[in-house]
């Protein structure tokens, strides 16, 4: 063996020192480089996570960044979890040729995926969760190490990747939340050691391919949310490694395998709800021992419920609610006895089904770890099931919509966990259940419409944190306890219709909280408490129907949050207080049939004639014009027998004419059609959080063609994400450049500002400002509707207007659609602080979210019900010409008709008949005198079968049971039913009965 010289030894070791180090410096280099590359694409670090990455600091030391501990010290992981980063992923990331893991969830991180995170060999986990990334999902192939694809939560197109796009060896893949489409590439499943795939709330459709059963490993498969339809996939039943099934939310149908528990035994959370399922629940279901979670509710299954489930030892949830389920007073409730087995159940409920009977007192043999018990909505009776008071860990319960007989005992009290009660609507009677005040976490106790009596219990005061009291609709009598209105998480106060008496409590100024106090339609006196002004979260307030004497306080002008007011027909006296007009948030005023005098205010809501109600008092005088009050005269202070026997002889029976006249003309002035004249941009208040142009470009990316969603005449909306919400929003640019653009903005503001109701589209917020070029700006800000417009939902798949939709909508959920859009409209017509026109009712304008719950928008083109007549002033009040949609629009309107609500209802018709033919009114068949309504009046009754979308009755023949001519029949008659309200709704004149 040849021995090197020591100094030589010192040299050669030197030099391969050097030489590891350059290596290594050089890598680092291009990780550092390539870094500093991402965190220049970030445009916003509002937690300073990458302030570290600096010169100062050497790269494996910044934050979030972790390298090898041998040498070469490349860079393996990358994670900046929730740090609110904005920006984008730069492609410098693929430069990192030794990373392992990269997680970037819960940011705001827009743009695409990049192409080169697919070439990076070594990756095994990539976390891409919840931001606002677009675009499709990249080639992963050559990522040969890659275990786990988490892409969540973002704003992803395309369809479902192929195995081909795909890395050999993936476990887990997660790309729920996102707007794929298409259908599930049966080709997937060649993956062999796919563990995880979730791909829910996305708007896949078709069936779920047989190949699936390919798949020996599968352990959770998640696709709720989305348009799947067919029968429940056979194949499944060959996973016996599955635990988790989640198809909840689809349009899956016909009935569950019987073999399902005995098939799937290693299955522990079977989520199928809201689906078409029929049929009975599988008894052996019970031999998927490790089951913990069942939710099969919103479907449409029938018979009783097997009692083989109280086999089910680990079960914690059990959700049947909104079926057809049955039992009797014999049998049909056997289950509830074997329940008591399943000593994990936390949460049951069998609400709205067809269960009728007793529930026995065994219901006290159930988990002591019980917390929710769902029996409303069904047709049970006898008395309160006392053995609930055994269930000590009971926090919700529920019996409402019942038949339920006899009182509440006192036991329930005992229940120190109770934070929920419905009682309401059942036949209960006798005292209202003073035990409540025994426990202490009660947030709400409704127990309206039964048959209680007595005295409300002054123990109520010590629920430290009862949130909502409603007893309603009872017997009760005495006076209201003081002690209420010192619990300090009080929010709502609900006592209307029973036999109170005596005088508001002084102390319900210390209800701080407090929002809603509605005691209408019992005996109360006395005058109104000073203190009740203190309430500055009152929002409604409602004293009706009582007793009440002395004056109005003046302390009500500091609730600033009021909303609604109705003092009518009590024995009110005194002048109206000026600082009622000062409530800019006051919708609803209603001070009729009281003694008041004096002049009423003209400003604020006493301006808006549409919004108050004074009639049936007789002293009252002066104010708005068209309120036609006399003017206010003022008596000399002299007084001699002949005045006194003048008022008594001549000014009393004047004034009562007048009175009388006063109250003929208002009549007559509220069924006159008027609108206010201003034009001005109405406030929207405290509540609605203050956006600048810049916020809003930014949440658009700079308003971005990859973030337009929609255009029309005046305006753009696009998709963003706002810091101020986190979710994701509308925004509507009106076009100012357009002649009415600036119109249409103000009237969607002035009628949107006060409007509140779940089918309509909600407002967030408004923008007037200006934009980067010194320009006039002007947006609204609304909540996100996830599932696009119904016009999208019948058309956006066809090849051509003739040609069949893939995406299958059923019966019941057009139908639930309709009654949806029908509330909104009678809402706006007749629920609001005055009547709206929306003047341009149709599918685009008809909005659907995450559950389909459809949501009226595009208030653009609204009217306040008016005249058309012309001002004192010469100027007419409002044209009443309408710029509606062609198709849409009412024929009077052609005519020069004035716009009403009968338009409106015209319009319904024609997106009724659109919604049931999946025919446009403007289709090429409808012309030369020909229509949509008349075309449905034609064939109307006989042959509907042949112009209603033949999906629906396709759909139907493709089901096979029993049943099949009776439950066709039935949906027949109600298709009948439902054009009839079409043909009704679109006659040619409104007057035509």
């Amino acid at each position: 063996m040849k021995f090197i010289e020591p100094g030589k030894f010192l040299l050669v070791f030197l030099v391969c020192s050097a030489h590891v180090v350059i290596c290594s410096s050089s890598g680092n280099e291009t990780d550092r480089l390539s870094l500093l590359e991402f965190k220049n694409a970030i445009t916003l670090d509002p937690q300073q996570a990458l302030m570290s990455w600096n010169d100062s600091n050497h790269v494996c030391s910044w934050e979030g960044v972790k390298c090898r501990v041998k040498a070469p010290h490349r860079v393996i992981s990358l994670d900046l979890s929730g740090q609110g980063l904005v920006g984008s992923i730069s492609p410098s990331l693929g430069n990192l040729t030794f990373l392992r893991y990269i997680n970037l969830q819960e940011n705001l991180i827009a743009g695409q995926i990049p192409l080169s995170l697919g070439h990076l060999h070594h990756l095994k986990d990539l976390y891409l969760s919840n931001n606002t990334l677009q675009g499709q999902i990249p080639d992963f192939a050559n990522c040969s190490n890659l275990r786990t694809l988490s892409l969540n939560g973002n704003h992803l197109l395309g369809q479902v990747p192929t195995d081909a796009r795909l890395p050999p060896n993936l476990y887990s893949l997660r790309i729920s939340y996102n707007k794929l489409s298409g259908t599930i590439p049966p080709s997937l499943f060649n993956i062999t050691t796919l563990t995880k795939l979730g791909i829910g709330c996305n708007q896949i459709n078709g069936k779920i391919p047989r190949e699936i059963g390919k798949s020996r490993v599968l352990q959770l498969f998640s696709a709720s949310q989305n348009k799947l339809s067919g029968r429940f996939q056979q194949t499944i039943l060959n996973i016996s490694s599955l635990a988790i099934i989640d198809l909840a939310v689809n349009y899956l149908h016909g009935e569950l395998p019987s073999s399902l528990g005995s098939s799937l035994s290693n299955l522990q959370w079977l989520g199928l709800a809201n689906n078409l399922f029929g049929g009975h629940i599988p008894s052996f279901l019970a031999n998927a021992s490790e089951l913990s979670m069942i939710n099969l509710s919103r479907n449409n299954f029938t018979g009783m419920v097997p009692s083989s489930i109280g086999k089910l030892q680990e079960l914690s949830t059990l959700n049947l609610e909104l079926n057809q389920l049955q039992s009797s007073d014999k049998q049909g409730l056997e289950f509830m006895n074997s329940l008591s087995n399943c000593t994990n159940l936390r949460a049951l409920s069998l609400a709205n089904n067809q269960l009728e009977g007793e529930i026995a007192s065994s219901v006290g043999n159930l988990s002591m770890k019980l917390q929710i018990l769902y029996l409303g909505g069904n047709k049970l009776s006898g008395r309160f099931p006392a053995g609930i008071a055994n269930l000590r860990s009971l926090s919700a319960l529920s019996l409402e919509l019942n038949h339920f007989t006899g009182p509440v005992p006192d036991c329930l009290g005992n229940l120190k966990n109770l934070q929920i009660v419905h009682l309401s609507q059942n036949n209960f009677t006798g005292f209202a259940p003073s035990s409540l005040s025994n426990s202490s976490l009660l947030e709400k106790a409704l127990l309206d419409s039964n048959q209680f009596y007595g005295r409300i219990p002054r123990g109520l005061g010590s629920l430290k944190v009862l949130q909502i009291l409603d007893i309603s609709n009872n017997n009760l009598h005495g006076s209201i306890p003081r002690e209420i209105f010192s619990i300090p998480t009080i929010r709502e106060i609900w006592l209307s219709s029973n036999r109170l008496d005596g005088p508001l409590p002084i102390e319900i100024g210390n209800a701080k909280q407090l929002e809603h106090l509605v005691l209408s339609s019992n005996n109360l006196s006395g005058v109104i408490p000073d203190t009740l002004g203190n309430c500055g979260s009152m929002e409604e307030i409602k004293l009706d129907q009582n007793f009440l004497s002395g004056s109005i306080p003046t302390s009500f002008g500091n609730m600033d949050s009021l909303q609604v007011l109705n003092m009518s027909h009590n024995l009110l006296s005194g002048s109206i207080p000026k600082s009622i007009g000062s409530l800019k948030y006051l919708e609803q005023l209603d001070l009729s049939f009281n003694n008041l005098e004096g002049e009423v205010p003209e400003i604020g809501i006493f301006n808006n004639t549409t919004a108050i109600w004074i009639a049936g008092n007789r002293g009252l005088c002066g104010g708005a014009t068209k309120l036609h009050l006399p003017v206010c005269t003022y008596r000399p202070p002299s007084s001699t027998k002949h005045l006194r026997s003048v008022v008594l002889k001549v000014v009393i029976p004047l004034a009562c004419i007048v009175s009388l006249a006063t109250g003929i003309s208002v009549l007559l002035f509220w069924r006159k059609k008027h609108e206010r004249k201003s034009m001005s941009l109405p406030s929207f208040g405290r509540n609605f959080p203050k956006v600048s142009f810049d916020d809003l470009s930014r949440a658009t990316d700079g308003f971005s063609i990859s973030n337009l969603i929609g255009r029309g005449r005046y305006s753009s909306v696009y998709k963003g994400r706002l810091l101020q919400y986190g979710d994701m929003v509308a925004v509507k640019v009106f076009s100012l450049q357009t002649r009415g653009a600036q119109k249409s903005f103000i009237a969607e503001c002035k009628t949107l500002r006060n409007v509140r109701h779940r089918n309509l589209v909600p407002i967030l917020t408004a923008c007037s400002s200006i934009d980067s070029q010194g320009n006039d700006f002007k947006a609204l800000v609304y909540q996100f509707m996830s599932q696009g417009d119904l016009h999208m939902m019948l058309y956006s798949n066809q090849d051509d207007e003739n040609g069949s939709a893939s995406i299958h909508i059923a019966f019941a959920q057009r139908l639930s659609i309709l009654v949806d859009v029908a509330d909104a409209m009678e809402y706006v017509h007749h629920n609001n602080q005055g009547t709206i026109v929306h003047c341009d009712l149709k599918p685009s304008n008809i909005l659907l979210d995450d559950s389909l719950t459809a949501h009226v928008g595009d208030f653009g083109l609204a009217r306040f019900k008016v005249d058309c007549t012309i001002s004192s002033s010469g100027d007419s009040i409002i044209s009443c010409a309408i710029n509606g949609t062609i198709g849409y629009v009412a024929p009077e309107y052609a005519t020069g008709g004035e716009v009403s609500t009968f338009g409106d209802v015209y319009s319904f018709g024609i997106v009724l008949f659109e919604i049931f033919l999946r025919k446009r009114p403007t289709h090429d068949m409808f012309k030369d005198g020909l229509n949509i309504a008349t075309f449905v009046d034609m064939n109307f009754p006989d042959r509907i079968s042949e112009v209603v979308d033949q999906e629906l009755l396709e759909y139907q023949n493709g089901l096979s049971h029993d049943t099949l001519v009776d439950m066709k029949e039935k949906e027949m008659e109600c298709l009948r039913s439902v054009l009839n309200i079409g043909l009704c709704c679109t006659k040619p004149s409104p007057y035509v009965l």
